[in-house]
């Protein structure tokens, strides 16, 4: 796979609406809420197209259970894939091309809420937003075809960006 990003695309919105609308119907009750998540659904940022989706369920073996609904909607199941706690789906389209993530986890726990903080930080701080796009545009520039050493150049970024989103995230959902 190679670290391509492209610039913002306003549909990104609209394809993440349309897939979280078929999830929601797939899994019915299962699916307490779906969240559109990643750099897709940062406003104005250069962005790998792909939508990330976070699923949040009441009980992950329900969702375990469900799994061939998700499977007749084309996303390849991967389990945890290195994240304790999640399951991790990915869909390609009829070329192979991959389209969607798939990050599900148990209502309210801590990894899925930092998705959401670091998405919401970064929507409220456009000049962090705007270098995030940055980064990734130079490192996809650098690493076009060696998609590890692209996630390896934002990793010390996305670090230090989500421990300051989840203090402001703490922070607004307190005031609230």
């Amino acid at each position: 796979m190679t670290a391509l990003v492209v610039p913002h695309n306003p549909t990104w919105s609209d394809a993440f609406h349309r897939e979280a609308d078929a999830i929601m119907h797939a899994l019915g009750a299962t699916a307490l809420d779906v969240q559109h998540i990643g750099s897709t659904a940062i406003r104005h940022i250069a962005a790998k197209p792909i939508i990330d989706v976070l699923l949040f369920v009441s009980d992950l073996d329900e969702l375990d259970a469900k799994m061939t609904a998700l499977e007749a909607m084309k996303y390849e199941a991967k389990g945890e894939f290195g994240i304790g706690g999640r399951r991790y789906f990915r869909k390609d389209d009829a070329q192979g091309i991959r389209t969607h993530h798939l990050h599900a986890f148990r209502s309210g726990d801590p990894e899925g809420v930092r998705h959401i903080a670091f998405r919401d930080y970064m929507n409220a701080h456009a000049d962090c937003a705007s270098a995030y796009g940055e980064l990734k545009l130079t490192l996809a520039a650098r690493h076009a075809n060696d998609a590890e050493a692209y996630m390896d150049g934002k990793n010390a970024f996305v670090k230090e960006h989500e421990r300051k989103a989840l203090v402001w995230f703490a922070t607004v959902t307190r005031g609230s």
